[in-house]
């Protein structure tokens, strides 16, 4: 089985109207709202890419994946166990399965899921760039409109794991995923892996599920495609202007190059905006790249310690649980903290 599209994510949240403020903000579009859950889209044909319950304590549920219609997916179910979806609780219609991956995030597959009429969204204004060696815009000038970066569509979900070979031969498996960039320790063993869709010829993004290992289980970030760079600023503008808490940006990524701007929503969950992303084919092979702080990011204001595990009793506390529960690779905890204790711009 070949999952055709990343289609939306779910969470459940305390305060729905919060949520619908800060993704409204953020570049996100209402499609419908009530006392107990929260349908955004975004300006592409999907009818769905956020969906929030409400509940007591505000958390990430899990993804739901475009299946090819030539998947039995009741056969799929049967052998993983899998339950059938309600009609009413899948936006747009079609018919749904849920899934549980080895973290226990659901995992919902979807076919004959129905479309909407794309939003429109402004010209790219890149194409209008004056450089050194090219000077396409005469007698004119850019005004991006100052407004919230509109989203055109879900680009990819970052999870942590404490066990990543489970997870990332789970993700394979099931949905077909291929590795683009794998990150290794210094003794050779993988702790992240970039992982896009195979869809044959037609160009991937460069990552839609990315897994990497860590001290817990939990959804790290999510991103989503704005237009350009202009998009980029303008967004982080009204963004800062309605009192949203910025996390990290603007910059530009290594694995996927993509240009990027972080931000925390109300429950202290990370969203992503961004642009310019690298692109596959399902016969571009994989690489296998070290693992360490410099290559998250080619240029902008350095990693937020946020992205890495806080010294301290929280992170003894995490440690020690693993180390109870068996699931501690000591030698290979110390590797990665010695990795990630690396400056990553040592002249700075």
């Amino acid at each position: 089985m070949r999952a055709r599209q990343l289609a939306f994510l779910m969470f459940e949240k305390r305060d729905l109207i919060g949520a619908e403020r800060f993704w409204r903000d953020f570049g996100l579009i209402t499609v419908s709202r009530t006392s107990e859950r929260l349908v955004m889209r975004a300006a592409g044909s999907s009818p769905a890419v956020l969906v929030a319950t409400r509940a007591r304590r505000s958390r990430y549920v899990g993804a739901a994946f475009v299946a090819p219609d030539d998947v039995d997916l009741r056969q799929l179910a049967r052998e993983l166990g899998g339950q059938a979806v309600p009609g009413d609780a899948l936006p747009g219609g079609g018919l749904a399965f849920s899934f549980k991956d080895p973290d226990g995030h659901a995992v919902w597959l979807i076919q004959g899921w129905g479309q909407l009429d794309p939003l429109p969204v402004r010209e790219p204004l890149t194409n209008q760039i004056n450089t050194l060696t090219q000077t396409p815009r005469v007698n004119a000038t850019i005004r991006p409109p100052i407004e919230p970066a509109r989203i055109g569509r879900l680009g990819h979900v970052v999870m942590q794991t404490t066990d990543f070979q489970r997870m990332t031969q789970w993700y394979m498996r099931v949905l077909g995923l291929i590795p683009t960039d794998v990150q290794y320790l210094p003794d050779g063993s993988p702790l992240l892996t970039f992982f896009r869709l195979d869809l044959g010829a037609t160009p991937a993004d460069h990552h839609t599920v990315v897994i990497a290992g860590g001290l817990e289980a939990r959804y790290e970030h999510s991103a989503w495609e704005v237009e350009d760079l202009d998009a980029l600023g303008q967004g982080q503008q009204v963004l800062m202007s309605q009192g949203h808490k910025h996390m990290w940006g603007i910059g530009r990524h290594v694995l996927g190059s993509q240009l990027f701007d972080y931000w925390y929503d109300p429950d202290g969950f990370e969203f992503e905006h961004y642009t310019d992303g690298d692109v596959f084919t399902s016969d571009h092979e994989t690489r296998y790249v070290p693992f360490g702080p410099a290559t998250i990011w080619a240029w902008g204001s350095d990693v937020p310690p946020t992205m890495f595990p806080q010294k301290g009793p929280a992170l003894l506390w995490k440690v020690f649980k693993l180390w109870r529960a068996g699931q501690l690779d000591l030698p290979r905890l110390l590797m990665s903290g010695k990795v990630i204790d690396t400056p990553a711009r040592p002249w700075l």
